[in-house]
Parts: C-alpha cells; structure tokens; sequence
C-alpha cells in the first residue's frame, strides 16, 4: 500500500517507517526540516521524503494529492505540553488545524484513504478512576492536551457525517531508540536513561513514588501496524503495557544498569499544576484485534542504553 507518515523522520515516524517499508509498502514521509533525517539515513533510497510542514497547509494538501495515499497516519506536531503555553496559537495550528486540512483534503479527493490519527494520554488530564479506557472521561490540564483531544474529536466527525475511514489511538508513556534525550520537557524517560547513560546524576520527583503506563517503541510499532491492518473505523485505541511502572523502580535499574547516582527531589510548581499522576491504561481493546505487549519496560532501558552506547 501507498503510506504517508507526517512527523516521519521522528522517533514513532521513523521506527514505523522501518517496519512498513520490511512488509513492502511505499513509504513517504513528510518532515518540517531536515533536523532528524538521521533517524532514516538508513532508508533514504527506498522512501521519498518530503519536506512540509503542517501547518503550510496548502503545501500540506499538495503533498497529499500528489501522493494520493491510501493511509496516512498522522504524527506530526508539537508534543511539549510547556511549548504549548509559550506558543498557544502555534500549538492549535500544529496540534488541532493540520487535522482538519488532512481530513478536508481527504474528504475532497481521496475519500477512501484511511487516515490513522496519533494522540496522547495527556488528553485525559488526572484520571478520576483508574484503569483508564477509551470511555474515560477527558478533562486535559494543558493547551498541548486539547489541540490532541480536538483532532480526535474531527477525526470522528468526519467518519460519522462523511463516512471516511478514520481511526484514533493514544500512547501512554513511550521510550526508546531515536527519540530526543536531551530535555526533560518532551520525554522525561529517555531524558533520565540518557543521564544515566553519560553518568550524570539522575533526579527523579517525588521519591519515585508515582507510577506510569510505560511501553516501548517496538511495541507501539506492532501497535500500530495492527490498527492500520484491523482498527475498526470510526475506532479508537488505546497504545498501553497495562502495567504500573514506579518511577522509584526506574531509579533502581538505572542504577543497576549504569552506575548512576540517583537524587530524588521535590517537582517545581509548574509540574504540579499540570502533572497528570499515577496512570494506567487497560489495553484489552487493541489486544482484542491480537496484539500483545512484547518487551517488559527493564528490557526496553536496556536496549536504549544499548542504542546510546552503539550511537557513541
């Protein structure tokens, strides 16, 4: 099949595209620049990159009527819940307004593409009960959570009014290979693997006393994968392990794998005002298409430490 990936050369693009491209689909990824074109060095003469940026929108809906894919997943945007805040309006036309162009565009010329929408569980906020499901109530505490939670909500609209065939899904707290490192404010467990990793002290909120949904890339990978194959349009998914992963856990291995020092400090104001908490995500939904959580969270830490030190 014909695929479109926007955000592709990004830690999810970039690690999907290696997988779509081993089962023989064509493969184009659109990018903003040219920042993380390492990340698919490795399949630069089998993919055609473009580079768009979302939120030009009549270059967008070029792209999409050049390529006239059969399934877009949408990845691009701004993931920094704090960005969101510094730049409000930029945060909706990246996070909310490059939804609407795709759909429109799809709506208009290619009606029977599957679109796949990325989101987030920051669309939640703090959870009033926990497992979360998709029939979890969203309540988000940041600009950032809304603009995602807006673009599932078209994604929506548009398979009820017009019939296309959309799919949502959300990611709990992902790791791994390719994704940034060096701020806490986008992925704070990359952020402490990679700390870690260079022998830097590691600090950690809270004595570690809060737990996440963590999993790692190459199962968000497969995730993805079985909802582009068998994700019900119209659907949603949740992208979770289905198990509590404590933070203070994640110091000891840090610690156990690399040596590093670990110091557990109180969280700056600002956190605590938009933290969402202990979280955790039942996956039954998505494992109900077949598919499974395949590496634990210690094993994923490893193989990061692995990529970081293979990278050196």
């Amino acid at each position: 099949m014909r695929v479109l990936i926007t955000g592709g050369t990004g830690f999810v693009g970039s690690h999907l595209c290696d997988e779509l491209l081993k089962d023989g689909h064509e493969v184009t990824l659109l990018a903003r620049n040219d920042n993380k074109k390492q990340n698919v060095m490795q399949n630069l003469d089998k993919i055609r990159l473009e580079y768009v940026d979302v939120t030009n929108f009549a270059q967008l809906e070029k792209s999409i009527e050049d390529n006239n894919p059969e399934v877009i997943f949408h990845l691009a945007g701004e993931t920094s819940h704090k960005k969101s805040f510094d730049n409000p309006l930029y945060d909706v036309e990246v996070n909310s307004k490059s939804t609407l162009c795709i759909l429109e565009k799809i709506r208009k010329v290619n009606p029977k593409c599957r679109f796949i929408l990325g989101s987030t569980f920051i669309v939640i906020g703090r959870p009033t009960q926990l497992p979360v499901t998709e029939e979890s109530p969203c309540n988000p505490t940041t600009i950032y959570g809304i603009n995602r939670l807006s673009s599932e909500h078209f994604s929506k609209i548009y398979h009820n009014v017009y019939g296309l065939d959309t799919v949502s899904f959300r990611i709990t707290n992902s790791f791994g290979p390719r994704e940034q490192s060096e701020t806490a404010i986008k992925n704070a467990l990359n952020f402490l693997i990679h700390q870690a990793y260079k022998g830097e002290e590691v600090t950690i909120y809270n004595k570690g006393q809060f737990f996440r949904d963590v999993i790692y890339i190459s199962d968000v990978v497969s995730a993805l994968k079985t909802i582009m194959h068998k994700g019900q349009s119209g659907n949603l998914y949740w992208i979770s392990s289905y198990k509590k992963t404590w933070f203070y856990e994640i110091g000891t291995w840090l610690e156990e794998l690399t040596g590093a020092k670990i110091k557990y400090i109180d969280p700056p104001q600002y956190t605590e005002k938009v933290d969402v908490g202990n979280f955790l995500v039942d996956n039954t939904k998505l494992c109900s298409l077949g598919w499974k959580v395949d590496i634990p969270v210690r094993n994923g830490i490893e193989k990061t430490i692995q990529f970081f030190k293979n990278q050196k």
